[in-house]
C-alpha cells in the first residue's frame, strides 16, 4: 500500500489521490496539519531524496518566513524548519516499501505505476 503525505487542501495532493484511485492503487492519506509529522518519517525522506528536493522554496510558507530563517539553510536547518512548518514540504510525498517519491509529475506517475500496490 502506498502512503501519501501532504495537505488535504493542496490541489496537487487532491489530484494525486484521485489519480491513485482511478488507477486502482491502494493508498492511505496522511495530512500533515491534521495528523502531524514525525521526525523519523522526515529523516527517511531526506535520506531517500535529499533535503533540497523535500524543501519547497516556491510556496507561500517559505516566502512568509523571516529572512533570517531562510539564510544559510543546510540539512539540519531545513529539517527543523520542515518539522516546525510541514507546509514547507514539497507535496505530495509517496512512500511504499523503501521507495520515496516527491511531487506528482510524469516521472512520479510512471514510478507509481510500477509499484506493487494495485487493488484486487
Amino acid at each position: 500500500m502506498i502512503s501519501v503525505y501532504g495537505l488535504k487542501n493542496c490541489d496537487t495532493c487532491r489530484n494525486a489521490l484521485k489519480w491513485l484511485a482511478e488507477n486502482g492503487m491502494e493508498h492511505t492519506f496522511h495530512d500533515f496539519r491534521k495528523d502531524g509529522l514525525d521526525a523519523a518519517s522526515q529523516a527517511r525522506w531526506i535520506k531517500a531524496v535529499g533535503w533540497e528536493t523535500l524543501l519547497n522554496k516556491r510556496g507561500t510558507t517559505w516566502r512568509g518566513l523571516p529572512d533570517g530563517d531562510k539564510e544559510g539553510v543546510d540539512e539540519a536547518r531545513a529539517a527543523a524548519l520542515m518539522l516546525a512548518h510541514p507546509a514547507l514540504i514539497k507535496r505530495p510525498v509517496f512512500e511504499f516499501g523503501k521507495n520515496v517519491f516527491v511531487g506528482f509529475k510524469d516521472e512520479q506517475r510512471q514510478a507509481l505505476l510500477k509499484a506493487p500496490c494495485r487493488g484486487s
